[in-house]
């Protein structure tokens, strides 16, 4: 990391700092963040808390919800963006990325704007942040200027996205401190403000209503359609560790369509047992079902949700919308140590948001997974403020599904297959993932559950002719299925390659795939890893199958779908025995497929 001196020599013109009266004047920055899961949300949350105790007045965003004609007119935007897919840039991202690639955009639009990027991935991934890296380069070719190298959290670090973002922030503070000084008369806020007499005002107010509000008066009128289950059917063995479902969805919009490798999103919610038990923790069961509206405090940059109910009460907000059985993040605690009353609980806490406390929170909140439960539970002196509650609860994310049907095959229907988390942590207290864990639970005919469709990110050729070698191993069976239903009804043969554990246990659809082997539809070739003394993989069936693999790969301009890292290294190998290539000519062979979308992976 450069030092401050370096920083600005190398970043910045002190003639213009020092030139421009406003600089010092106008303390004010826009935060601009693309987040899929909540976590680049949460980090751009954390640089408005940081910046208001410096006396900066500050303005978030998601990019696509921000007007981007007035980025000409920004002076400081401070730009956060996550990674999602295999190196894309995030859903409320998009469309403000699509906006900075227009091609009619003078080179200098920008050059009124000193900006920073900070992004979040994960470095195993081999697009390792790449929006961040897009957006940097992009916002530096429109005329802006950097005041800070970009700053890279990666997930692999063992203290997470924290283990980056720590020291860029301090950087940052720094070179904008001295941009901007405070004026003699000001100071920073205290770390602990909010127990002091200027507490800031929450994002939002609560104002009780003088009705009741019954927990079943959904409004499923704010999403595009609804779906009915029809089928949640479990589809391996009960002795297999891994519970895994078929499921099945009629949908209510007759007009409703999707083509194969589409992803149905769907919002989960929290079992109603759970939240009356932690409704009883929090000493709320008097007021849990009293109704209530949010009003934002600012009404410039904080919005109440487009798909939250208009009128609320808690137990709803805790059972639609918040996610109290997430690990929660560094944020959460510094919240939490300002309504302890326990001094002891107070010290604990802020020694957790310390730069020196990162290994002890690791070690108490990563490592072994604890929930925001929990950690309610370890300190029972905390009494939150009601109106503080959407600031410090995450919101309830929603999870995308590989739809694992074809339209044509089953009109009016969306098919899942979906597997059940469920894991034991270093704490040995079973966990199951908030969503799976709901959708397990679901009867068929009881709910109307409401679902958005958006595009996947894999294709079929536009041509039946062209071979396609399909590789799903567990639940990736998901998507190849929908893919194979999808072609096999248009004509087309299929060749598929899915790695099962056991034959009895977990070989997800096999009548099917038996039946269009029988009709002379389909090429089918199995991994049983565990059924014999030495571990087969799909690598090891293409291996075998390698003049057949190299035909379609080379010579009939075929496309595989679906590849980990050792599969990729198998068809290399084939590439290298069949087509007598070197290592290096197989490498560039493998980019140029992928670059031509006719190799395609999708990995969740």
């Amino acid at each position: 990391m450069l030092n401050l001196e370096e920083l600005l020599v190398e970043k910045l013109s002190i003639a213009d700092i020092n030139d421009n009266p406003s600089s010092i004047s106008e303390r004010q920055i826009l935060i601009l963040y693309g987040s899929q899961t909540g976590c680049a949300q949460d980090v751009a949350e954390r640089i408005s808390r940081q910046a208001k105790r410096r006396r900066f007045k500050t303005r978030i965003y998601s990019m696509d919800a921000y007007d981007r004609d007035n980025l000409i007119n920004e002076n400081l935007v401070i730009f956060v963006c996550s990674t999602t897919g295999q190196g894309d840039e995030p859903d409320n991202m998009r469309k403000f990325w699509k906006y900075l690639l227009r091609k009619n955009l003078p080179n200098d639009i920008l050059n009124q704007m000193k900006f920073s990027v900070f992004g979040l991935g994960d470095s195993s991934y081999l697009r390792y942040n790449w929006p961040a890296k897009k957006l940097y380069k992009r916002l530096l070719q429109l005329g802006a200027q950097s005041i800070l190298p970009r700053g890279d959290g990666d997930d692999q670090h063992y203290l997470g996205i924290d283990g980056g973002l720590d020291p860029w922030l301090e950087e940052l503070w720094k070179v904008l401190m001295y941009m901007y000084p405070l004026p003699s008369s000001l100071d920073i806020l205290p770390e602990d403000f909010l127990t002091k007499s200027f507490t800031p005002a929450p994002s939002f107010r609560i104002e009780f209503i003088d009705r009741k509000l019954d927990l079943d008066d959904e409004n499923l009128s704010r999403h595009d359609m609804y779906s009915y289950l029809t089928k949640n059917e479990r589809v391996t063995s009960h002795e297999h560790f891994q519970d895994v479902r078929h499921m099945e969805f009629n949908i209510n919009d007759s007009d409703f369509k999707y083509d194969p490798g589409d992803v149905l999103v769907v919002r989960p919610k929290n079992l109603s047992e759970e939240v009356d038990e932690f409704i009883k923790m929090m000493d709320w069961e008097e007021i849990a079902d009293n109704a209530f509206v949010l009003v934002p405090n600012d009404d410039e940059d904080r919005k109440v949700p487009s798909h939250w109910d208009s009128i609320l009460t808690l137990r709803k907000l805790f059972e639609n919308y918040l996610d109290i059985f997430s690990t929660p993040r560094r944020s959460f605690f510094e919240f939490l140590s300002f309504f302890t009353t326990d001094e002891n609980h107070t010290e604990k806490l802020r020694e957790f948001c310390s730069a020196e406390g990162q290994d002890d929170l690791y070690a108490y909140n990563q490592r072994v997974r604890r929930t925001i439960v929990e950690v309610f539970q370890d300190f029972p002196s905390a009494k939150i403020q009601l109106e503080y509650i959407p600031d410090m609860f995450p919101e309830l994310q929603p999870r995308q599904f590989s739809i694992s049907s074809s339209s044509k095959v089953h009109p009016g229907q969306i098919h899942l297959t979906v597997a059940i988390v469920q894991y034991k942590t270093r704490l040995q207290k079973p966990r199951r993932g908030v969503c799976t864990n709901w959708m397990s639970s679901l009867k068929p005919g009881e709910c109307e559950i409401p679902v958005i469709i958006t595009k996947g990110t894999m294709r079929l050729p536009t041509s039946i002719s062209i071979p396609v070698i399909f590789i799903g191993p567990g639940t990736g069976v998901s998507v190849m299925r929908a893919f194979l239903e999808d072609r096999i009804y248009e004509g087309a043969t299929g060749i598929y390659i899915s790695k099962i554990w056991n034959r009895d246990k977990d070989f997800y659809y096999q009548e099917q795939w038996d039946r269009y082997v029988n009709e002379g539809k389909l090429k089918l070739f199995v991994a049983f890893s565990r059924d014999q003394d030495n571990k087969r993989y799909v690598q090891h069936v293409l291996k075998g199958n390698a003049k057949l693999v190299y035909d379609i790969l080379y010579n009939r301009e075929g496309r595989a779908d679906k590849m980990p890292n050792d599969v990729i290294e198998a068809f290399k190998s084939i590439l290298i025995s069949e087509g007598e290539m070197t290592n290096e000519q197989a490498e560039k062979y493998m980019l140029m497929i992928e670059k031509t979308k006719r190799y395609q992976q999708e990995v969740w």
